[in-house]
């Protein structure tokens, strides 16, 4: 196993990840992520802690969390759609562009 180096540029938000094996799989291994500086809709708030890592559980408390906020139906399935459309990181990734973490 190598060396986990993480780097997180203020500027621009953005995470570099990196894993130090080989150069091959260091270039292979190199993430770049891009969160929003703002959710969409930051002012509501979702506490993520007690979900077990269930995607399901998170999907259904982003959901029901926007519904009491007012927000409108057909963005709440626009929110569904796209958290469904990659693996479980893209699910977070998502929840935290839509709504605040806590």
């Amino acid at each position: 196993m190598g060396l986990v180096t993480v780097v997180w540029s203020t500027t621009n938000h953005e995470v570099h990840m990196s894993r130090a094996t080989s150069p091959a799989h260091r270039q292979a291994a190199t993430k770049k992520t891009t969160t929003p500086a703002k959710p969409k809709h930051w002012y509501v708030e979702v506490s993520l802690v007690g979900r077990d890592g269930n995607a399901f559980a998170i999907l259904g408390a982003v959901g029901n969390a926007l519904r009491a906020a007012g927000v409108s139906q057909d963005q709440i399935n626009d929110f569904y759609n796209e958290a469904r459309q990659g693996d479980y990181d893209h699910l977070l990734r998502t929840v935290m562009s839509w709504v605040t973490v806590v």
